[in-house]
């Protein structure tokens, strides 16, 4: 097997051999369930270590540990979020939700859902970098807007959203605040003492964590339903028996991100696009030129597939995403693409690169000339190249 070149680390990042260490005891020494001080020593050794976790992600974000909830990941905790509000005000308030044309399917297939229960969902538009129109959004708020729900940070081109202003928005207008965070935490900091979300959802598998374990932030006060029955675990919001190995693993890995890991991911990430857009002609960047996630960069190479593109690297031993329909379950083009202003062509040649912590500048050199390559063979072989860029 070759070696493989990983650029898609906004789906899922390799494991820290650092965190794996830190999650081993739980899986073969302290393996009991979680129980309070009259339990067993085994049992409230589990519970000091979820404590422990809880308290060590909750502080990364400036919260007390009560209001931060162990979930399965990123979707578990967006419709816990969206379905949890729904359910807590939709009978006393209202029903009308607000998220934004290019959120991430656990809280825009949420939105969905809520709509065809009888809830009014508005859709808001981005603009060419994919940010939100903050007047629009004041607009849209009415008496019967029980939840706002944008994510901080896109998860194909990686714009940063104005989360500070949006969520100042939502609390003068009375109305509870929401965001997907899962592609900037522990990446762009966020202290809940300045900003006032109600609400956030953050996972492990975007930061070297291991998958299925996430959070949602919880305000206290916020008014949310219990979404999942079952027993009384996480302050009796969240039904199931706690992962504790992964909940570990989790606050591990957030601890070892850094504000220079973050910096070199960023050099990547410049690195990256400045090459492709001056040495590969007809490249479009995607998503804000600079107020963008430090390990994404997303580009349209146009007159090509985004598909051919892929499979060509992945045969040179490189693995990128892209926003073609052609790999997509729905056979749709990414909706993100489309919500920027782009076409069925603009989306269906974009591709993502996204840095993890093992990716170096050697790699990133070497994809920039394999995907210089690649373009220059497809186009010369493309119907839709103009005929004057062909001679």
């Amino acid at each position: 097997m070759q070696k493989c070149t990983y650029l898609d680390n906004a789906a899922a990042t390799r494991l820290d051999e650092r965190v794996l260490e830190a999650m081993t005891p739980y899986f073969f020494e302290t393996y009991a369930v979680a129980t309070s001080e009259f339990g067993y020593s085994l049992g409230i050794e589990s519970r000091e270590a979820l404590d422990s976790a809880r308290g060590s992600l909750a502080a990364r974000i400036g919260a007390s540990p009560e209001e931060f909830i162990f979930t399965s990941g990123s979707t578990e905790s967006s419709n816990m979020a969206l379905k949890g509000v729904a359910l807590a005000l939709g009978q006393k308030k209202g029903t009308h939700i607000i998220v934004s044309k290019i959120e991430d399917f656990p809280v825009l297939h949420s939105a969905q859902a809520l709509e065809r229960q009888g809830f009014k969902v508005t859709y808001l538009p981005v603009d060419g970098d994919g940010l939100v129109d903050l007047e629009a959004l004041q607009k849209a708020i009415t008496k019967e807007t029980i939840l706002v729900s944008i994510q901080h940070a896109n998860q194909e081109i990686g714009t940063i959203q104005d989360i500070s202003t949006i969520a100042k928005i939502c609390k003068e207008k009375g109305t509870l605040f929401h965001t997907d965070a899962t592609h900037s935490f522990t990446r762009v900091p966020v202290d809940m003492n300045t900003v006032p979300i109600d609400l956030m959802s953050v996972a492990a598998h975007t930061i070297h964590g291991p998958r299925g374990i996430g959070g949602l932030f919880i305000r206290k006060k916020t008014p949310i339903a219990k979404w999942m029955d079952g027993g009384f675990q996480e302050y009796d919001l969240r039904a199931g028996l706690e992962n504790i190995p992964s909940a570990v693993g989790f606050a591990k890995a957030a601890a070892l991100v850094t504000p220079e890991e973050n910096e070199a991911l960023a050099a990547l990430r410049d690195r990256t696009i400045q090459r492709l857009l001056a040495e590969v002609p007809h490249s479009t960047l995607n998503g804000h030129p600079t107020n963008r996630t430090p390990q994404n960069a997303n580009v349209t190479f146009h007159y090509v597939e985004g598909e051919s593109i892929t499979l060509h690297l992945d045969m040179r031993g490189f693995a990128v995403s892209t926003g073609s329909a052609c790999f997509s379950r729905s056979l749709e083009g990414s909706h993100v693409i489309f919500g920027i202003g782009g076409d069925h062509e603009r989306a269906h040649g974009s591709i993502r690169f996204t840095f993890g912590r093992f990716n170096t500048t050697e790699e990133v050199d070497g994809i920039v000339d394999a995907v210089s390559q690649v373009v220059s063979d497809l186009r010369k072989i493309s119907p839709l190249v103009p005929r004057e860029d062909k001679a």
